[in-house]
């Protein structure tokens, strides 16, 4: 997504498994690469995951 990808919006090179088509690719934004999952981040599962996701694109939404 050339200008970042807006809040509430899911990426648009996620399958339909919302698993990255771009994950060991060098057009990987860096962005992207530099994420590492952590316990505070993901929590105990993949929901947790998303929920914490959406609760960082609530809370910088401008």
């Amino acid at each position: 997504m050339p200008h970042g990808k807006p809040a509430g919006v899911a990426c648009v090179q996620l399958d339909a498994q919302l698993r990255c088509r771009l994950f060991g690719q060098p057009e990987r934004p860096a962005v992207c690469r530099s994420l590492r999952p952590a316990m505070d981040m993901c929590g105990d599962s993949r929901e947790a995951a998303f929920a914490m996701l959406e609760e960082l694109e609530r809370i910088t939404t401008p």
